[in-house]
């Protein structure tokens, strides 16, 4: 649709599909104060409109006693029943979603509904990565993805043509033998947020109902305590916790199988997992966080297809992470950081040390001359095989990073993630075509699929790399460790190592470590933290409720503070969190959260000593615009 203008007044009753009568019902006004978050509110209302299916709702008026006021979250909610639900638009919900109805479609049951809810306002807005694929996933579910015959082809892909690995100093970059699991032979350098639209466009062809801007906030479960839907939050509450005037209460999605997508450390992952206890034989996941920019270079500089990964400086050898730059499309370099979560020294900054990297002589020779036009950061998984949890649960499953299927030796997680999807969608078929009574599905082959596919051979044959990081042997033990891996166990060793503490223990007190200075950004290859924040095209409405939730922000700092300094600050990527000078405290400072810059990158959630920081979805359709990333 080009135009997104929306009347000054409208009424959601008015876009929603026919329905069955029913003895009470209200209509709630809405005006256009935010016209685009509107707009994504309402597209899917307008996308099922002329399809003839009804919406189920049983609404009923409340009105307020007299001495209490009425609090419009008690009515019901609207709710819309499907056969499969899936949370999050990324390689491994959209992967999904496409062989779901690829396999209706081809047994004639073009009625067999799949719908996806994505947070963010348009697929890909929130998509961050390297991105290096390798296409084996996409090869078998869209065989002609690539081909020049196909006029729907994804055209932005620049082949791999020349890997180096290099270990810096402060000064110098020396040569350092490629991995065999770092072989780019075949793969492909590409944005993954243009991948995620492409295949955006591929699922809704083939009839996959797709939600953006609706963000899944809750788990619905039914009387025995199976996963039956998701709920997406309210809209229209004040900062307060209030209902405003454009107050609309959340959708419910109710589905046979829903399958979690959401990516790293997913918000309602976190409560599935808990609830079913799904880590009870396996590891905890452990994270790095990584930090990127897109950059467009001075033509000389570009070298089609070059890809270069680092270790060393300007990270700690007790720090585990490493940079890249990829040289893409018509003079693009990606460029970035992952710092690994277990590091333990509050006053690192994983921005700052991004920031110091782009200097070094490896990188600052490309990048002088040019311009910077993107960045953005996220969490990623780094746990491997022994972190991977039971994946399936009574009503779903967990699918993509949600799961943890990145190889990390490998530098890669997408086609991993899209597979996953893929064995999710075969074994949620089967099961549905088989419960025909309506009983509770359980995706028991989702389970075996895994441990019969190629993501478990994959990532049991590396699983001993990273941890080797954690043992006494250190950053240079864990790289020798990890080349014995690499050229001569290759994953036979009879012993699978253990991770160390997780990330948020392996911190240590501000003085036990030696406080960090970061130079001033030069504001032509570094920059302040606002600036970037700035190019992330990051938006969120003021007045809402903080959705990085601190029970009492007072008590948070009296537990923080005096230990780490302010490490909030520091491991956060996009200047949410400060200390403030403030005289009336005891400390002498104050904790604030600016919610309103949150790249939805989950460093909080998962790095905060105490682990009182919970992070939840905002307003749907908020958060990072990105580009290119």
């Amino acid at each position: 649709m080009a135009s997104r203008s929306l009347p000054v007044c409208i009424t959601r009753r008015a876009l929603l599909p026919p329905r069955p009568p029913r003895t009470a019902c209200r209509t709630v006004t809405y005006t256009t104060q935010h016209p685009r978050h509107l707009w994504n509110f309402y597209r899917p209302a307008l996308r099922i409109a002329g399809q003839r299916r009804a919406i189920s709702s049983t609404t009923r008026t409340r009105f307020a006693d007299v001495e209490e006021s009425f609090d419009p979250r008690q009515q019901d909610r609207e709710v819309d029943e499907v056969d499969v639900c899936i949370v999050g638009g990324g390689p491994a919900g959209l992967a999904a979603a496409i062989r779901l109805k690829q396999q209706a479609n081809e047994a004639g049951n073009e009625d067999f509904r799949v719908l996806l809810l994505e947070k963010a306002g348009e697929l890909g807005d929130h998509i961050v990565s390297g991105n290096v694929i390798e296409p084996s996933a996409l090869n078998e579910l869209l065989p002609d993805w690539n081909s020049e015959d196909n006029p729907n082809r994804f055209e932005h892909t620049t082949p791999a043509k020349e890997d180096r690995m290099r270990f810096l100093t402060k000064n110098s970059a020396i040569p350092l033998p490629k991995p065999p699991q770092m072989n780019n032979h075949g793969n492909y350098i590409i944005s993954l947020n243009q991948l995620v639209k492409w295949l955006g466009e591929r699922a809704e062809e083939i009839g996959v109902e797709i939600y953006p801007g609706f963000a899944a906030s809750e788990i619905l479960y039914d009387h025995e305590g199976v996963v039956k839907g998701v709920a997406t939050n309210d809209l229209g509450i004040s900062r307060e916790g209030k209902p405003k005037d454009s107050f609309e209460r959340g959708m419910e999605f109710h589905a046979r199988v829903t399958l979690l997508g959401e990516g790293c450390h997913g918000s309602l992952a976190k409560q599935v997992i808990k609830k079913y206890d799904l880590r009870r034989d396996s590891q905890h996941q452990t994270y790095g966080l990584g930090i990127k920019e897109i950059w467009e270079i001075q033509p000389e500089k570009f070298q089609s297809g070059l890809i270069v990964h680092s270790l060393g400086y300007p990270l700690p050898s007790d720090t585990y992470g490493g940079g890249w730059m990829y040289h893409f499309g018509d003079n693009m370099v990606s460029i970035g950081l992952v710092v690994g979560l277990d590091y333990p020294n509050p006053w690192l900054a994983p921005y700052g040390e991004f920031q110091k990297m782009k200097h070094h002589p490896m990188y600052k020779d490309v990048l002088e001359g040019g311009k910077c036009i993107s960045y953005g950061a996220r969490t990623l998984i780094e746990g491997g095989f022994q972190s991977i949890p039971k994946c399936a649960f009574p009503g779903g499953a967990l699918i993509g990073d949600t799961a943890g299927f990145v190889n990390l030796p490998k530098i890669k997680g997408t086609h991993t993630a899209m597979r996953s999807g893929m064995l999710a969608a075969e074994a949620a078929w089967d099961a549905l075509k088989a419960n025909t009574d309506g009983g509770t599905v359980f995706l028991y082959d989702y389970e075996d699929k895994l441990r019969s596919s190629s993501i478990w051979t994959e990532l049991k044959q590396v699983r001993n790399m990273r941890p080797s990081f954690h043992t006494s042997l250190g950053l240079y033990g864990g790289i020798i460790y990890s080349g014995l891996e690499a050229y001569v166990l290759r994953g036979k060793a009879p012993w699978t190592l253990k991770h160390g503490k997780p990330d948020h223990a392996a911190t240590k007190t501000a003085d036990q470590c030696k406080k960090i200075e970061y130079p001033k950004p030069d504001g032509k290859i570094s920059f302040d933290i606002l600036t970037s924040v700035s190019r992330s095209g990051t938006n969120h409405e003021e007045d809402q409720p903080v959705h990085l939730q601190v029970e009492d922000w007072d008590a948070h700092a009296q537990k923080e503070w005096p230990k780490y300094k302010g490490v909030e600050n520091r491991f956060c990527p996009a200047g949410v969190y400060e200390y403030v000078e403030d005289e009336s405290k005891d400390l002498g400072v104050r904790f604030q959260i600016n919610a309103q810059n949150c790249v939805h990158c989950k460093t909080c959630d998962i790095k905060v000593p105490d682990q009182d920081i919970n992070w939840t979805t905002p307003q749907g359709g908020e958060g990072p615009k990105y580009v290119l990333t």
